[in-house]
């Protein structure tokens, strides 16, 4: 990218931010989408229950690739030009990936949504039904698939007012975001080469489940995998000079270290899931398994720990990662520890321009009678696949999806009112960044 465009975008940026924030009520095309949004969402509920309807669990390949094939058409008939990028080279269905073009000179948009579920084909799980008040529950309802729907539903409007042929937008439906294909280069090749061509970054999670809150910041999540060598030894020697405490109790102390001397870090968690110790082991990472075989009056020589890390920052990760192993390395007399860490979704900061479109977002929920929209508190928010294009925008957010309760639960239920909600405020938020940069 050129410097003379670099000052293009920084002075586009900056006017979007006074537009945005100064606005105070809806315009007439504003209203005209708002009547759009309303128009078809009788339309949109059908295609919600269509979609959920549609078994999609990450490691239900077709299951993926059918909901991607109708949110394709969706796509296609609102004038974008879709592509599948297939999976088999990081173990996943694939991605849906979409693209308009426009004539304007507005910022290049970048939409995020992901096409499977935390149910699989052996869930109980599995169809969707309207319940009072106009909610529903099914699986996926709002994690993601009220999300797809509201991207589908605000380009829809979009076209419908004639807005949409200045865009400059781009739309990523990942296949694999509940469970990340191996390895992350590939799986989110797609994602992150969108957003290095994109300015601002939109996600269509379903943030904490409130519509009153949207999320500039994400917390990363990496996997750790502790491994400790003991001292074999009859348990009446154990403590011996010469024997140790043994494995286990080594874990022991490297656990209550990490957990005395690490809780005082800000936004911080580091959890230990999965603990195996004994005379000998085995461990399966890849079905999260494992056998172990120890006898009461034997000193435990092996013991295994993995868990998780969740920072609200690169610079975070990287100071708890170097505290982590100081910790591991002041081990009991003969034993020995390593500890190992994987690769994972990367934190999304809460930078100055996150903030600022969230403003931009709050003041149109404000215009459109909704009110007020704030940022969630990273502890309430879990990874997300936005996080992998944080770093390459000048702004982004998140938590744009459809409210709700119970995610990744078999009592999963949406709040069908939001639906339009959230497809209006996306709407507009895209025209006015549209017409900020004309």
């Amino acid at each position: 990218m050129t410097s003379y465009h670099q000052i293009l975008r920084l002075a586009l940026l900056l006017s979007m931010f006074t537009i945005g924030l100064a606005q105070a009520e809806t315009t007439e095309l504003e209203a005209r989408l708002v009547e759009q949004v309303d128009a078809n969402n009788a339309g949109a509920i059908k295609l919600l229950e269509r979609l959920v309807n549609i078994n999609s669990g990450t490691m239900n390949l077709p299951g993926v690739k059918v909901v991607g094939d109708v949110l394709a058409t969706e796509l296609e008939q609102i004038g974008l030009t879709t592509h599948w990028e297939d999976g088999q080279d990081f173990v996943r269905a694939g991605h849906l990936i979409a693209e308009h073009h426009g004539t304007g000179s507005g910022p290049r948009l970048l939409l995020i949504g992901h096409l499977d579920t935390v149910f699989e084909p052996n869930s109980p799980f599995q169809r969707f039904e309207l319940l009072p008040d106009n909610h529903a529950r099914g699986p996926g309802i709002t994690d993601m698939k009220g999300g797809n729907v509201i991207i589908i539903e605000a380009l829809r409007a979009l076209k419908d007012v004639g807005q949409l042929k200045a865009m400059d937008i781009t739309v990523v439906m990942t296949g694999d975001e509940e469970l990340s294909g191996r390895p992350l280069t590939l799986s989110k090749k797609a994602l992150i080469d969108a957003a290095e061509y994109a300015d601002i970054a939109l996600g269509f999670e379903n943030g904490d489940g409130k519509s009153t809150t949207a999320n500039v910041s994400r917390r990363g999540s990496i996997g750790w995998t502790l491994s400790i060598k003991g001292k074999p030894a009859h348990s009446s020697q154990v403590f011996r000079e010469d024997i140790g405490p043994g494995a286990i109790y080594e874990a022991a102390r490297v656990l209550n270290r990490f957990y005395t001397d690490l809780r005082q870090e800000d936004l911080l968690t580091f959890n230990p899931g999965k603990i195996l110790g004994g005379t000998t082991l085995t461990h399966d990472g890849q079905t999260n398994s494992g056998t172990i075989y120890g006898k009461n009056n034997i000193v435990a020589e092996s013991a295994l720990v993995t868990g998780d890390i969740r920072a609200i920052s690169e610079e975070q990760l990287a100071r708890v990662k170097a505290k982590m192993t100081d910790i591991v390395a002041q081990s009991y007399p003969h034993t020995r520890g390593t500890i190992t860490f994987s690769d994972g979704y990367p934190a999304m900061a809460p930078t100055p321009g996150n903030q600022k479109l969230l403003g931009i977002y709050s003041q149109i929920s404000q215009d459109l009678g909704y009110g007020q929209v704030v940022a969630v508190n990273p502890l309430r928010a879990g990874a997300a696949d936005v996080s992998f294009t944080a770093n390459q925008v000048d702004m982004a957010i998140d938590g744009l999806g459809m409210s709700g309760t119970g995610a990744h639960t078999a009592s999963e239920i949406g709040d069908l009112k939001t639906l339009a909600q959230q497809a209006k405020r996306a709407a507009v938020l895209m025209l006015r960044l549209q017409t900020a940069g004309e």
